[in-house]
């Protein structure tokens, strides 16, 4: 297992991490939880996320027992969890000075700690100064219930603006953000953050590297394998990338959409040219981006963890650097709407995508292979991944999505 710094901070993570959503409190008790954990620590994984949501805070409980009644180390883990929605009433949710501090010293409680590594702000909160919020982060780090703290799923301006007050009121800022990203969904990761990474040294902690288990290929239109997650009655309502109404729509009607489950097949081939599962690709895929940190994933079983695990196993091994670069490439190619014939010319250092331009791609199908979906409608004058940038010396038109 390979350990990154979180940012520019000097804390040390595994770079694939196991998450709390979904599994514990809804399918795992303690007792499978101590057996997945352990298997999690067995294959190097020091890294556990949680949050006070988590199945209404049954999840930090299980977590927190699960630690204890395995005997680990503490200094030997890094624990985190996140704090926004804790309750119904008016001060229960947000990020409010009353709820950070009151929610974290419950989060606390509930996992049987006296502190965690890292606190994070689970969304923005639009109700609340964020003076009030970077302060109260600071006073839970004073406190020493956390050493770190951080944001989840908030955009790159409000991350700015969170930094402005604490380097203006000579204050701790975010060091560490933790948005979705997958190879269906890249746009925050790959373009919208990437003045924060050299600005502030903001790491990524990612979660869903399978778009909630899309992107392993099990899923086909109108066929929800029983024990899978979109089967089960608390995920419906949620969408990859969205949230609707569950009486308007539910996730497995509208995520299975016809667009995604064909570039999910567009994958496959790849993946078999390689010799490797789609998932264990798709985790890898997150992972060799130079900015993530972490990639949070989920399991229910110890032989999904271990799948995870060979994922990375199977690049640094089975994957010589140059075919690894291939794949990154070529892996982007079935994501795009339509091919654009234009002509890029490409600068990249430090990034996984040394080898772009001897790999000898016609100049079409580079061009239409370094898009992002989301940047496929949008066609900004430069695509990124990592260090890497795409010019073009035509720009094309934008197209209609």
């Amino acid at each position: 297992m390979q350990y990154n710094n979180l940012g520019k901070s000097g804390l040390k993570v595994s770079q694939l991490s196991y998450g709390a959503w979904v599994s514990f409190g809804n399918q795992l008790d303690v007792k499978e939880a101590k057996s997945l954990l352990q298997c999690c620590r067995d294959h190097g994984v020091n890294f556990f996320d949680n949050a006070e949501i988590y199945a209404n805070g049954r999840a930090e409980e299980i977590m927190g027992q699960a630690i204890r009644e395995l005997g680990w180390k503490r200094s030997d883990i890094v624990v985190s969890t996140k704090i926004f929605w804790g309750g119904q009433g008016p001060n229960d949710k947000g990020l409010s000075r009353k709820h950070i501090v009151e929610g974290t010293r419950a989060s606390l409680k509930r996992l049987d700690m006296e502190y965690v590594d890292v606190i994070y702000c689970h969304r923005p909160d639009s109700c609340t100064p964020i003076e009030e919020t970077v302060r109260a982060m600071n006073h839970v780090i004073d406190k020493g219930w956390a050493f770190y703290w951080g944001t989840s799923e908030w955009t790159s301006q409000q991350i700015t603006e969170a930094w402005s007050v604490a380097q203006r009121l000579d204050l701790v800022g975010p060091i560490v953000e933790q948005p979705e990203y997958n190879l269906l969904n890249r746009h925050k990761v790959e373009s919208e953050f990437l003045p924060l990474y050299s600005n502030y040294g903001i790491g990524l902690t990612t979660w869903s590297p399978l778009a909630s288990g899309v992107l392993t290929g099990k899923y086909k239109k109108g066929v929800i394998p029983p024990d899978s997650r979109f089967a089960l009655e608390n995920y419906k309502g949620h969408l990859i990338g969205f949230v609707v109404t569950t009486n308007i729509v539910n996730l497995a009607s509208r995520s299975l959409v016809d667009d995604v489950l064909r570039k999910v097949d567009g994958l496959k081939p790849i993946a078999d040219e390689l010799g490797v599962p789609l998932a264990q690709l798709s985790i890898a895929w997150c992972a060799a981006n130079p900015n993530v940190s972490s990639v949070i994933c989920g399991a229910t079983k110890e032989s999904q963890a271990k799948r995870q695990v060979s994922a990375l196993l199977s690049v640094t091994r089975d994957i010589n650097v140059e075919r690894f670069s291939h794949l990154l490439l070529v892996t982007t190619k079935c994501l795009v709407v339509r091919d654009v014939p234009c002509f890029p010319t490409a600068t990249c250092s430090n990034s996984p995508l040394d080898s772009f331009r001897p790999l000898g791609f016609p100049n079409e199908l580079l061009a239409a292979i370094t898009l992002s979906p989301t940047l496929t409608t949008s066609l900004f004058p430069r695509v990124s991944y990592g260090n890497c940038f795409v010019s073009w010396s035509n720009p094309p038109k934008r197209h209609p999505p």
